[in-house]
């Protein structure tokens, strides 16, 4: 049995964006190195995190986010 691995398209919509993940980070109130883990899938954000992050980039927060797995 596969998990339910959560995946983002952080980086293609921050490069859309034209900035930078320290940029965004300062945006969101973040450091740079969350940013960086959550584009690697390293980290998992909070729901509160995934929808500022959203709302900076303009994209609704399943644009952003999106589960993958056997399960679904």
């Amino acid at each position: 049995m596969k998990k339910i691995i959560l995946r983002n398209r952080l980086k293609v919509a921050r490069a859309e964006k034209d900035l930078s993940q320290e940029e965004l980070a300062k945006l969101v109130g973040v450091t740079r190195q969350t940013i960086g883990s959550i584009e690697s899938g390293e980290y998992c954000p909070s729901a509160l995190l995934a929808f500022l992050l959203a709302k900076r980039l303009e994209k609704k927060v399943e644009e952003l986010f999106f589960l993958e797995g056997d399960e679904l």
